[in-house]
This record gives C-alpha cells, structure tokens and sequence, in this order.
C-alpha cells in the first residue's frame, strides 16, 4: 500500500481565478525518495501542503479529490494530527527556529506532544547526532550558518519520528557545497533509517543521484513521473523547463556525436567519470 496516494487533486486558495494543483494523481511507496520538480509556479509547494494538512486546513480554499497519506485522510485530520506521520522542513529554516537555543528547538514538537521528559532526552539526541549538530546545542539558532540551521530544522522534524519528511528547496538559501552536504543528510535518513523523503528541488544536479522517483510538474499538472534516468532522458522533461543534470545533457551530446559509452544515463559527473573511465580501459 502506499504511503501517500493522491486521486484527481486538485485545489485553488482562496480568491484566486484558477487552481494551483489540477487532477493530480500520485503513489508514494513506502521508503522511496521522491523528488518534485517543475519550473517556478508549477504547484509543487502546494502539493507539498497538502501532505500535511496545511491545506485546506490552514489556506481554506476548495480542496477536491482524494488524498491519503500514512492511511490517514488528511481532509478529515488537521495538521496537528499530521504531524505524527509527516514532518515538514521548509525554505528557510529561520521560519521554524525560534527558541533560545538548537537544543531547545529540536525538542519543541515533542513538548507539544506531551513526551515525557528522558524519552525525549534520548530522542533529542540521536536527531542532533543524526544531522551532526550535537555540538552546536547550545548555540543559538540565529548565531550559526544557514546550512546549520537547515539541518537543526531538520533534527527538529526528525526529533518527532515521522514515517515522512518533505523538504521544500530546502536549500536554497545555501551555497552548493553546504546543499549537498544537507542532500547527503537526507539521503543516509532515507537509506538507513527507512523514512520517506518527499524532496522538492530545481537543483537537479546536486539531487537526481539520489531519486528513485521522479515527478515533474507544470501549471499544475503532472506531466511526467517514473524512473529518473529515463525522465531526465526524456526531451519533453528539457522543453518543460527542467534544469537537466550538466552530466545527462553531455553524455546525450556524446551520443549524439556517435559516443556511444552504453550503461544507464549519468545523474552526476561522478557516474559519467565512471563511465568514460570504462569505455577507456575498454579500449
């Protein structure tokens, strides 16, 4: 069964002249790194809200369709309720820090759910060990670096042990060397502990290695989904406006050119190192 599944979505805020999400039908399976993206506009932030209940909950507007996350209704269960099953890390990371201290954010949301105090101790600790800020918790949020504070965002999501996390851009406020060290974050909660991850990126070239699904939107509309390397190999995905790896774009050249290197298509310049380093031990 899937984890999250979505039947003919679709949702408009309220006052505006046309939806933001149309007809959108989705699975997420359990334990799968999924990655939304889509030009600017395209609805994936809405659809990102709509794990969590934040719509229509909190945007009201007309939400129709069906959508279930963990077996959960969301229209029926409001965020709160959600919060149990899906944590949500956003842009920046300072609209969710606001405590005295990293510790004391990490341990917000279990406060609010009323964890007794040793058990949150534990928890609190193995989410600041987790995303490697176990050393900073008792800095205050606002003294350290935005890719610091991206990752005590996390740590206090990751705190409250939800089945999902989704990240919208969540590092777009960062240069791409701190991007990939939060992308490395998520990408080991995902392998080693087993937590769906929901990413909304346009950087596709620091995140497509890492996807087992991809989902591409625009104007609302999901216009393709399925394996990433046969997505981003896809010419319709470039004419959509996708920023397509700078690896999958020169190995389509090469190929074009009659340089044919076989293999899957690269996601990263490391995959497309390995595979001219082949093709040469080939020859």
């Amino acid at each position: 069964m899937a984890i999250i599944e979505t039947k003919n979505l679709t949702y408009t805020y309220p006052g505006a002249s046309k939806p933001s999400i149309v007809d959108v039908s989705i699975k997420v399976e359990r334990g799968e790194f999924v990655l939304i993206t889509g030009p600017s506009g395209c609805g994936k932030t809405t659809l990102c809200r709509c794990f969590n209940g934040l719509v229509p909950h909190f945007y009201q507007g007309e939400l129709k369709g069906e959508i279930s996350v963990a077996g959960e209704d969301t229209l029926k269960h409001h965020t709160y309720e959600m919060a149990k099953y899906v944590g949500l890390v956003f842009q920046n990371p300072e609209n969710q820090l606001f405590a005295l201290s990293v510790e004391k954010d990490v341990a917000f949301g279990l406060e609010n759910m009323g964890v007794l105090r040793e058990e949150m101790r534990k928890k609190v600790d193995w989410a600041m060990n987790q995303t490697g800020i176990y050393d900073l918790r008792e800095r205050s949020p606002h003294e350290i670096s935005g890719g610091q504070q991206q990752r005590v965002a996390i740590a206090s999501v990751l705190a409250m042990e939800p089945e999902i996390i989704v990240l919208d851009e969540p590092t777009s406020f960062l240069d791409p060397l701190s991007a990939e060290k939060i992308f490395e974050v998520i990408y080991e909660l995902n392998k080693k502990q087993g937590i769906t991850v929901v990413l909304v990126e346009h950087r596709l070239d620091l995140t497509a290695k890492y996807a087992d699904h991809l989902i591409v939107m625009d104007e609302g509309k999901v216009r393709l989904e399925g394996n990433p390397r046969e997505i981003l190999n896809n010419e319709e995905t470039r004419l959509i406006g996708v920023g397509i790896p700078k690896a999958t774009l020169l190995y389509q050249m090469l190929k074009k050119d009659g340089l044919n290197m076989g293999g899957n298509t690269p996601l990263s310049s490391e995959e497309l190192a390995d595979q001219l380093l082949e093709m040469l031990k080939a020859k």
